[in-house]
């Protein structure tokens, strides 16, 4: 297990070295707070202002600024699954990761075709 570890080491070492200490500048510490990460706060944050159930994330994109989440919702459960009514709800994280704003784009059931 310690030899792993200093494998990891090593290899993150070189690639951080080959990239360069600059690559990321004037760009904040949005390089620094990856896809996976993004969606994760994003989900977390938004649980603490709805009462709905979370579903997914259907999508992460990069900003100027931060990163755009969207996230869809399982607003009304219904019974059979393909009635129920869905949200995707946009989640804004600014440079630093901290989520800034959320609010909900669209409403949809289930079984509706995207058009």
């Amino acid at each position: 297990m310690p030899e792993q570890r200093r494998t990891g080491s090593s290899t993150a070492s070189k690639g951080e070295r080959a990239r360069g200490p600059s690559a990321d500048a004037g760009r904040g510490t949005v390089a620094q707070v990856g896809p996976e990460k993004a969606a994760r706060t994003a989900c977390d944050w938004l649980q603490g202002f709805i009462v709905h159930r979370i579903e997914s994330v259907c999508a992460v994109r990069r900003t100027e600024d931060g990163w755009c989440v969207a996230v869809d919702v399982l607003e009304v459960p219904r019974i059979p699954d393909t009635t129920s009514l869905l949200a995707t709800y946009e989640v804004v994280l600014d440079e630093s990761g901290r989520p800034a704003e959320y609010r909900r784009v669209c409403r949809y059931h289930r079984g509706a075709a995207n058009g």
